[in-house]
């Protein structure tokens, strides 16, 4: 029993909640409009940006996990090779998806340091356009 109550217990020491930064974003439009009590401005758009990305990985990271679970019960509770050949497929279907969605923001980021001088990255060009 007390290793029952032990095993039950154990995910809550690591401290696996959202901190800040992370999950799904409070609003995705960060201002008000034009003339409402927060304008927009350059730098609102870049933060829009930053919200749709994280909003967009945040839920394919989160479907990725549902159709891991889902190809995984396939895979076990199948005894036909054609079910199995089923379920290697989403496997590596979802992991190719992941792969490129998360590896998309990288090398953008990775080309715009790059190739563009004095380091400008996509979330400082509004402090660049300023200038």
């Amino acid at each position: 029993m007390f290793f029952a109550t032990l095993l039950l217990l154990l995910p809550l020491a690591a401290f696996g909640q959202a901190t800040q930064g992370g999950g799904m974003p409070e609003k995705i439009v960060p201002c008000t409009g034009a003339t409402g009590a927060e304008p927009c401005t350059c730098d609102h758009l870049v933060e829009l940006a930053q919200n749709i990305m994280n909003g967009a990985i945040f839920i394919a990271v989160f479907l990725a996990a549902i159709l891991f679970a889902y190809a995984g019960w396939l895979y076990l509770s199948n005894e036909a090779i054609g079910e199995q050949q089923r379920a290697k497929s989403l496997f590596t279907n979802v992991a190719i998806g992941l792969f490129i969605l998360l590896s998309a923001w990288l090398i953008v980021d990775v080309l715009m340091g790059s190739l563009l001088k004095d380091n400008l990255t996509w979330n400082s060009i509004c402090a660049k356009l300023q200038l």
